[in-house]
């Protein structure tokens, strides 16, 4: 028995190399747009990847603080923020603040008591970034710049996860996982406006990129709510695939992508006519037999798909936290062309059109 388990760990090991050697999607440089680099979180490596968008070569690996959890670029792609959730044992609570081309750590932002930040969003044009913390139940406005906390916003929602704002800044949506509500605020003036169920599980979160709808996927429903951003009206409520976690819209408004963690599949939704479109099966090797100290250790037979980016309207990357790998998938195709090794447990991911220097 031993031998087989040895026998079955090296083939599984051989389909690894075999699959991030065959190199990367060279169209061009991605349909005429610079290759730039995706930034992935790997939160069980207590680092950040820098991998080339093109090829999936590894440009540059950077020590961050304890597990970090998502991932943010400033809107001119020269700085990224990860936040550093912390394992669980011990709660995370500070940001690492990182200069793209420099490839090199900038500084570190204490936000003391404000313990595990987790969902964050740049304010574009500013130096500061909306950040969510589970464990004081906040909303965050924080200069990465000063290193400074310059608005304070208590949701009163347990596990307040993600966050998601209008174009313009003026509202933020916070969707709690233990409650199912979504708190809203207005950013002008840090003021609380409404709290509105939106399902069981309530996580991923996006709004349209003209500033109408804020969609969010309730995970243990399984299911996406449509919310008109200004009324707060529930618009439609969309069957999804199990246990979907995060989602992102194409920059042209019309595809609304889902990352579904325990079914191991993208979701692609027809915005106009709201309704699912495609699903795509994440195919990375997934490792045989049971590893308790992985996140969603059990969740058999998936890569568990986390973390998603959608740079242009014909790209998306998701990262494969079980299968340390990270999928690109063409959506004119509406199928999977590759993988990128990540490191160990890749959660949050970015993009940004800046390369480090090498």
């Amino acid at each position: 028995m031993k031998l087989l388990k040895n026998i079955a760990h090296i083939l599984f090991f051989f389909l690894l190399f075999a699959m991030f050697s065959c190199g990367g999607v060279t169209d061009g440089e991605k349909n005429d747009e610079p290759c730039g680099v995706l930034i992935i979180a790997n939160k069980s490596g207590d680092d950040i990847s820098f991998i080339d968008r093109c090829n999936g070569e590894t440009l540059k690996i950077l020590p961050t603080g304890l597990e970090p959890h998502e991932v943010e670029v400033s809107d001119d792609g020269r700085i990224v923020v990860v936040t550093n959730y912390g394992d669980r044992e011990e709660p995370g609570n500070t940001l690492s603040v990182y200069d793209v081309k420099a490839g090199k750590l900038l500084r570190t932002v204490d936000l003391g008591e404000h313990t595990r930040p987790h969902g964050i969003q740049w304010i574009d044009g500013t130096t500061r970034t909306l950040v969510t913390t589970e464990g004081s139940e906040h909303l965050l406005i924080v200069d990465v710049e000063s290193a400074e906390i310059v608005q304070k916003m208590h949701t009163g929602e347990p596990v307040s996860h993600m966050v998601a704002a209008t174009p313009d800044f003026t509202r933020a949506f916070v969707p709690s996982i233990r409650t199912g509500n979504m708190v809203v605020f207005d950013l002008e003036s840090g003021e609380f406006i409404d709290r509105v169920y939106s399902g069981e599980g309530a996580e991923g979160i996006a709004v349209h990129p003209e500033g109408h709808e804020v969609w969010v996927t309730n995970r243990a429903d399984n299911t996406i709510t449509v919310f008109d951003t200004q009324t707060l009206k529930v618009l439609e409520t969309i069957p999804c695939e199990d246990f979907p976690i995060r989602a992102k819209f194409t920059p042209d408004g019309k595809l609304f992508i889902v990352s579904n963690a325990r079914s191991g599949d993208i979701g692609v939704f027809d915005v106009s006519g709201r309704k699912q479109v495609a699903s795509i099966k994440l195919t990375p090797p997934v490792p045989e037999g049971e590893d308790e100290s992985r996140y969603f250790a059990e969740f058999e037979e998936t890569s568990v798909p986390i973390g998603l980016v959608v740079p242009d309207n014909r790209w998306a990357y998701v990262a494969n936290t079980r299968s340390d790998a990270v999928s690109v998938i063409d959506l004119e195709n509406m199928e999977i062309t590759e993988h990128f090794k990540a490191g160990k447990e890749p959660d949050g991911i970015h993009f940004s059109p800046i390369r480090p220097v090498e």
